[in-house]
């Protein structure tokens, strides 16, 4: 049976034609000297390796056939109609580049005129027209001194020579003005090509180019087909070049429509991350969209096949979240065995509060012994929750002389959180000898003695109610853990780890068992929405010198990257080992540049939010690829009553997934793990009066922390889009 290589086709294919493709390569897959798919030799093209074969009576299948070693490989190009596949066929070569010992797929000069690009079913859309959709005059473009490779000190010859770019590709990067210039012409090239033109763009050196492709140049052997398959088999050529193992997965991928890109095609980092073995825990950073969720994924379903046996689970901060990851899971394999519980074999996916309520309700009776750890009282039960205004009440109900700063309930629910949650604190005494690391504020015996007052107050609140809080459960959940000795996993990986709490990373902690393997964390401190900042050192988990990152962004365009980098700029962030959260983040993709409009009233911004949705309607765009960002939902609903009233299809989206055919409007928060191809942004930089009111109360470190959050928020909101973006500012 003949191994099918996939690359990222050149043309998209609808639905009935995808359909004939995919029955055409499980044929040949299964048996390539079936008749009917006349797979044959061109004469006279560049390449003698080259086929062609007969996916319908008007298609055409354009591949090369390797054999090595008793087997046959064929290597798909791509499905063009029948004169065009010839054409095709004749001029195109797939070779070995000399240099860095990677593939490629090259064609003679005169082939890009030949090839009738009118068949492409999805041609590249057009650059939209500022003045048309937005009614602003484009900004003027910057003529730079001198072309930006040169500016950088790259040479031609280190291109050509050191990293094998072909001569008149490297012609045109040192020729292109800035990065915008490289990265359209990276667009043009599929695979390790336009990944070192992006590398380029962003000043990374030839060297370290060199060691993230993780290239290996081999000695020919003298069998050019058997050197092909190996130069296929490099870290870096699995971008453009997929190894196809069963039809099962033939058929996820002729089905994606974009050949799975994400679920096939693996950067050369985010594959050393999926593979590699830990000897602890260990931590992926990155920004917005530079895959931390794909690897996560994709290391999921390895630890899976590794062994069967293994209990594996994911999870993160939302219920949304997990959903998202949950779903990839099953578009990378649907064979994956999911499992139903925690502690079964197989991988379980959920989120980390359901994880810790789940925990508690299998301990039956024997929770008590884990509420008295943690809490030093009963409580009639811990998985009906706290109501979230329960520290108002209790400063409402409470007399205290604290000043505002510390009597308020940003910095009670931080101080529970941070400090007497995790220590395990039951007294006033225990209160008062506790270290406070990381807490801005400084309090004296008498104010942790009223303090504490509050915290009681609480306490007693939620046993009287019978509830406890989220961190609260977490908290027993993972007391409960290690008071019986039970590791329900044997590896976890966290997504969205800036966002949790210090109780759940001590659940996290508990649920597996110090070892290889045992925790894998994806985190982003800039996109930290939720919570106070913690530090993983103070709760069992150690990272130090296992810690990583992921700097290319594989959603956002360059152009609304730098506006989301923009929003960060001043802040000061820290990452979960508590050093400076570093930046440097790139794009794989260019694009126009983000629109920034100001709106003097709701009323004013309701009218542009219509404007530019409507554009994009009219323009050709999917009402479900656009989506409406606010800060609340009294404003997501103001947007979809003002949208529905002048005929633009728009849904309000919760907890329930987008639908199809209507713009999504949505809060900040829930967009996150979302993207769109177009994106709009309202209310940013609004602060309602009450707002104000709040922040004036807080204490000068919770004013500042809160800020970098809503920093963050904006962060997060500007990078769920693809293409366009527009940004609402009220004055």
């Amino acid at each position: 049976m003949p191994t099918i290589i996939m690359t990222k086709w050149p043309v998209k294919l609808d639905g009935s034609t995808r359909g004939k493709a995919m029955a055409f390569l499980q044929k040949l897959s299964a048996d390539d000297t079936t008749p009917g798919l006349h797979v044959e030799p061109i004469q006279q093209s560049a390449d003698s390796r080259v086929r062609t074969g007969r996916v319908d009576q008007f298609w055409r299948a354009v591949m090369f056939r390797l054999d090595s070693d008793g087997e046959t490989h064929y290597v798909i190009h791509g499905v063009w109609p029948h004169d065009d596949a010839i054409d095709v066929a004749k001029r195109v070569r797939l070779k070995v580049n000399p240099i860095n010992g990677l593939p490629q797929i090259e064609a003679t000069p005169e082939l890009a005129a030949s090839p009738d690009s009118s068949n492409d079913e999805t041609p590249p859309s057009p650059e939209p027209d500022t003045k048309a959709t937005t009614g602003d005059e484009a900004p003027a473009a910057v003529v730079p001194d001198q072309p930006r490779l040169l500016a950088l000190g790259r040479t031609r010859e280190e291109l050509v020579k050191r990293l094998g770019v072909p001569e008149d590709v490297a012609d045109a990067a040192m020729a292109a003005a800035d990065d915008d210039a490289i990265l359209e012409l990276a667009g043009q090239h599929e695979g390790w090509l336009g990944i070192v033109l992006v590398d380029l763009a962003t000043g990374d050196s030839v060297q370290e180019i060199l060691e993230k492709l993780e290239i290996e140049v081999s000695e020919p052997t003298g069998n050019e087909d058997a050197d092909l398959i190996t130069s296929l088999r490099q870290p870096a050529a699995q971008t453009q070049f997929a190894f196809i193992d069963d039809q099962d997965e033939l058929r996820r991928v002729i089905e994606a429509g974009d050949f799975g890109a994400w679920r096939v095609f693996l950067h050369p980092e985010q594959r050393k991350y999926v593979r590699k073995t830990y000897g602890g825990p260990f931590r992926l950073s990155g920004g917005a969209g530079t895959g931390k969720t794909v690897v996560l994924v994709h290391r999921a379903r390895a630890l899976a096949r590794r062994d069967p046996a293994a209990r594996v689970l994911m999870t993160t901060f939302t219920t949304n979240l997990a959903d998202g990851m949950r779903d990839s899971l099953a578009q990378l394999d649907p064979a994956i065995r999911l499992a139903a519980q925690l502690g079964q074999p197989g991988v379980h996916v959920s989120g980390i509060d359901a994880i810790a309520a789940a925990v508690n309700r299998s301990a039956g009776i024997h929770i008590n012994e884990a509420v008295q750890t943690v809490l030093g009282e009963d409580r009639s039960a811990v998985n009906g929750r706290t109501p979230g205004d329960r520290w108002r009440a209790v400063l409402d109900t409470t007399s205290t002389d604290l000043p505002p700063e510390i009597a308020n309930e940003t910095f009670l629910s931080a101080e529970y959180a941070l400090i007497v949650l995790p220590h395990r604190i039951h007294t006033e005494a225990e209160y008062l000898r506790v270290r406070r690391p990381g807490r801005g504020v400084a309090l004296d015996r008498a104010k942790r003695v009223a303090v504490w007052a509050l915290v009681a107050a609480y306490r007693v609140q939620n046993r009287i109610s019978g509830t406890a809080d989220f961190g609260e459960a977490a908290a027993i959940a993972a007391a409960h853990l290690e008071l019986t000795g039970d590791a329900p996993a044997d590896h976890v990986l966290v997504d969205e780890g800036q966002d949790l709490s210090p109780a759940h990373w001590q659940l996290l902690r508990a649920l597996v068992a110090p070892g290889p393997d045992d925790l894998f964390i994806a985190e982003d401190s800039h996109q930290r929405i939720y919570g106070p900042r913690t530090v993983l050192g103070r709760y069992g988990i150690k990272i130090v010198g296992r810690s990583q990152r992921l700097t290319l962004n594989y959603r956002t365009t360059a152009q609304n990257l730098r506006y989301a980098m923009t929003v960060l700029e001043g802040g000061e962030y820290v990452d979960l080992e508590e050093g400076a959260e570093a930046t440097g983040y790139r794009s794989a993709r260019s694009g126009p540049v983000p629109v920034v409009r100001e709106a003097a009233t709701l009323g004013a911004e309701l009218d542009l939010v219509a404007k530019h949705t409507s554009a994009w309607i009219d323009a050709g765009a999917a009402p479900e690829t656009i989506a409406v960002l606010v800060q609340d939902q009294f404003q997501r609903d103001r947007v979809v009553s003002a949208l529905t009233e002048r005929s633009i299809p728009a849904r309000a989206v919760d907890r329930e997934r987008p639908g199809s055919d209507r713009i999504a409007v949505m809060t900040m928060h829930r967009a996150k793990g979302m993207e769109f191809s177009r994106v709009i942004l309202t209310d940013v930089g609004h602060q309602s009066a009450a707002e104000k009111t709040r922040l004036a109360a807080m204490d000068e470190t919770d004013r500042a922390d809160t800020g970098l959050r809503r920093r963050s928020l904006v962060y997060v909101a500007a990078t769920r889009a693809r293409d366009e973006l527009v940004v609402l500012q009220r004055t």
